[in-house]
């Protein structure tokens, strides 16, 4: 009859055998697998099955007995079982029994409705059974979804507890940082401006003191500006006073060490050089008198009122201080209004100095705090969005983890369920077994007594397992038609069964894909250097159910910060050496390493001027050889020169005159066959008096006139004509100012910008001092550095040598010609030096060693 008629016979083997153990046995399990072995019994066990049923029941008796101890005995069947029982025995006498077919026909249709019930049983109980574990799957489905969402939500919450902890040791680390710094920024800024303070009040002194020895208004007498030299007893310290009262006044008041220092310095010469300075005031005194032998008759002075000392004979606080006290004689007012002005520029420079250093500290407070105070918000941002974080993962993990709970109890409800209906259904097949079993055996007797024909044989109708059609859903349940074929057709047995029925199929959910939220941000890295860890996130939203598609990674690390935390840079091997920078007079050869890799962390690397990068070795240490026609070395390169002449009037006639000659020899140098050099000529000095340098550098937008006002003139632009050139400089007038060295500078830059393209730069500057602003001469030579280079050549001990040294093109010692004195300058030699320094036949370059 099919699969299902084989699994009643193996129901029937299972259950209804009284004395078989294997059916008490699993009618004790209650597990999936075991119904399933019995919904699984092959054909040879099924009819070993039936023969062990028909063997319990040998007599119809004991099968209408086993009817009524399961509530299945009909009163008909009863009758029938009785009536067989008797006519046996009258069979025994040789009497025929009668009625045998009504009673066969009517334990076929029996045993038929039986056979129906039963089937309809194994499809009710089957289809139940696909429900249960469907539904026992999407709980078990649903179980692992929730588990896997709940350890996501614990990754999200372990990020979240690791950032609000990281977060909550950072934020007050840097609060107390950002303390320390306005701390120590206020404290720094205090200090600075309070020098400023003493500055911005000793420039108003010196500016009171440049009034009042202004040489044209005379407000104080210049025969009683006698100077003092003097030392402290008590500190052995020097400095310089005037005996005039109310200039000593003023001076007393300047606060500022560097005052004091620049008023030290600036008068040491005059008293250093105090004879040569008396000689030639004399000197230009005798010039236009007449000597005379008979000196003036003696005068007596009256004598002031007496007994009018303060301190009653005992030594005075002025005595003490003026006991080691040298005396000198006035100056000539512009040499005294000359140094005056340079410690005023001095102090300026002083105040511009602080005022860039005040502008730059508060900056880089300003930015320190804005850096210090964005990493603080970002850490509270952070921190609040971790703890929101937090809360969400927690909440999503209290509630997945619910979810699972509530599950598999409910999974556990289908489970007690199923293996409930499971028993039902056993106790079910037991009563249609026996049934069946039962009349067959009754029907068996029956034939067995009948003696017609027709009732020789009987054979009960035989149909095909079900052929099940295309479920009309892959998953979530659909319904699928069956179909069977009669095998075998009724002959004086039990009729067909239905060949086709709807079953339900497919009971299992649906595949669900696994689907995944957005990644997170990026972390902070685990540590500022020798390599940290930065991870993101992502939270699972639905996770993967039923065999769908699983989740791919919900978090990604990568490596950060992977520099060493203290590494040097790593060089380059030397280069070869280059060519010498000069021809003769002894110049340089240079080798340097350049950076392979930069350093990492707190690493160091030398400076690409440190010996350790960057080395020179003496080369054509010979002298210059000069033609006997010439007084100096020759150049005929190609290069467009600005030379600078020092006209201050701290020369002095001497060095005036020396300086012209000097020039006169340096243009006949770029003269002659072959010359390609052009020069351009600026004569620079400045205003005598604080009055004129105020209009030259004060803080105003009035037009000044360079040239008149503030003595920058331009002798000649850039020509080849050094004939010309050189009948301008011997016709030029001594200034006699102050030292505008700066705008000089600046006024070289200028006329570099009408030099040609194809030729070399250079700017030569000649000086014997100070210039008035150190600061603005420092950043007027690095504007001209850009353009060209640099030379400088400071005359006598009082230039300042270690400046210039900075302000000259790198390297110095080939862009500084010193001069001793005056009568050196004069000497052709010092051309010769300039020239061999700015005009070599080939210019050095560098080559690299081949690995």
């Amino acid at each position: 009859m099919g699969v299902k008629l084989h699994l009643i016979h193996v129901i029937c083997l299972i259950f209804v055998i009284p004395a078989a153990t294997e059916g008490s046995m699993l009618m004790s399990r209650t597990s999936l697998k075991a119904m399933q072995t019995v919904f699984y019994r092959p054909e040879h066990v099924h009819q070993a099955s039936m023969a062990a049923i028909t063997e319990s029941l040998p007599t119809p008796l004991s099968a209408l007995k086993a009817l009524q101890e399961h509530n299945l005995a009909t009163p008909v069947l009863i009758e029938i079982t009785h009536n067989l029982h008797a006519k046996r025995a009258h069979l025994r006498a040789g009497q025929e029994f009668s009625g045998t077919d009504g009673a066969r026909k009517l334990l076929n249709d029996m045993i038929y409705e039986s056979m129906k019930k039963y089937d309809a049983e194994i499809a009710k109980c089957t289809e139940y059974y696909g429900e249960q574990c469907a539904a026992m799957e999407a709980c078990r489905g649903q179980i692992s979804a929730s588990n896997y969402i709940a350890a996501n939500s614990r990754s999200l919450v372990l990020d979240a507890q690791g950032t609000i902890n990281q977060c909550e040791q950072d934020i007050p680390t840097k609060k107390l940082q950002l303390k320390q710094h306005l701390l120590k920024c206020k404290h720094e800024l205090g200090s600075m401006r309070a020098r400023l303070q003493i500055v911005q009040g000793d420039i108003k002194v010196l500016s009171a003191i440049l009034k009042m020895t202004d040489c044209d208004k005379k407000l104080v007498q210049m025969d009683k500006l006698s100077l003092l030299h003097c030392q402290d007893p008590c500190t052995q310290k020097s400095f310089v006073t005037f005996k005039e009262d109310s200039l000593k006044q003023q001076v007393s008041q300047l606060q500022s060490s560097v005052s004091h220092d620049l008023m030290k310095d600036s008068f040491k010469d005059l008293f250093e050089g105090i004879r040569s300075l008396e000689t030639d005031i004399l000197h230009v005194d005798m010039q236009n008198t007449t000597k005379f032998n008979n000196p003036p008759a003696p005068k007596t002075q009256v004598p002031g009122p007496p007994c009018n000392d303060p301190s009653g004979g005992a030594p005075t606080a002025a005595n003490k201080r003026a006991a080691k006290c040298t005396i000198s004689k006035s100056p000539q007012c512009y040499k005294l209004q000359e140094r005056f002005l340079l410690i005023q520029s001095g102090v300026k420079d002083e105040r511009d100095n602080l005022l860039e250093e005040i502008a730059s500290m508060e900056k880089s407070c300003e930015d320190t705090k804005g850096t210090i105070e964005t990493q603080v918000q970002n850490d509270q941002n952070n921190l609040g969005e971790s703890q929101t974080k937090l809360g969400v993962a927690t909440t999503k993990e209290a509630n997945a983890g619910e979810e699972a709970r509530q599950t598999a109890k409910e999974q556990e409800q289908l489970n007690g369920d199923l293996m409930k209906q499971m028993k039902t259904c056993s106790g079910n097949y037991v009563n249609f077994e026996t049934e069946l079993c039962a009349l067959k055996k009754i029907r068996g007797e029956v034939h067995k007594m009948s003696k017609s024909a027709k009732a020789a044989s009987f054979q009960d109708c035989v149909v095909s397992k079900w052929d099940p059609e295309e479920c009309t859903k892959r998953c979530n349940g659909g319904q699928q038609k069956l179909t069977r074929n009669v095998m075998t057709h009724p002959n004086g047995g039990a009729k067909c069964l239905p060949l086709a029925a709807l079953k339900k199929c497919n009971l299992q959910p649906c595949p669900t894909d696994c689907r995944l939220e957005t990644w997170s941000g990026w972390s902070k890295c685990s540590a500022e250097c020798g390599g940290g860890v930065r991870q993101r996130l992502r939270e699972v939203k639905r996770a993967m159910k039923f065999g769908g598609k699983p989740c791919g990674q919900t978090s990604e690390t990568i490596a950060c910060n992977n520099q060493a935390c203290e590494k040097d840079c790593e060089l380059y091997p030397w280069t070869r050496w280059s060519s010498c920078s000069k021809d003769c007079d002894g110049g340089t050869q240079k080798r340097q390493k350049l950076v392979r890799h930069a350093p990492k962390g707190a690493g160091k690397c030398a400076d690409k001027w440190s010996m350790k990068r960057l080395q020179y070795k003496k080369c054509n240490m010979h002298g210059c050889s000069v033609a006997s026609s010439q007084k100096a070395l020759q150049c005929t390169k190609k290069l467009d020169i600005v030379f600078l002449l020092d006209g201050s009037g701290s020369l002095g006639q001497k060095g005036w005159n020396a300086e012209i000659k000097a020039a006169q020899t340096f243009v006949d140098a770029f003269d002659g066959t072959g010359a390609k050099a052009n020069m351009a000529v600026v004569l620079y000095s400045g205003p005598r008096t604080w009055g004129g340098v105020y209009k030259c550098f004060g803080r105003n937008r009035r037009k000044v006139d360079m040239e008149k006002t503030c003595k920058i003139q331009t002798v000649t632009h850039f020509t080849s004509d050094m004939k010309k050139v050189k009948g301008l400089i011997t016709g030029l007038s001594w200034p006699k100012g102050s030292t505008l060295t700066s705008l000089a500078l600046l006024r070289a830059a200028s006329e570099l910008s009408l030099g040609r393209r194809d030729a070399k730069s250079v700017v030569v500057v000649i000086t014997d001092g100070r210039p008035l602003s150190y600061r603005a001469t420092y950043y007027a030579s690095r504007y001209v550095r850009k353009q060209a280079r640099l030379v400088w050549v400071p005359v006598t001990r009082y230039a300042p040598l270690r400046k210039i040294k900075q302000w000259a093109t790198r390297r110095w010692q080939e862009n500084v010609v010193r001069v001793k004195s005056f009568k050196d300058l004069e000497k052709p030699d010092l051309v010769t030096h300039i020239v061999a320094n700015i005009c070599p036949k080939n210019s050095p370059k560098m080559t690299f060693k081949r690995r």
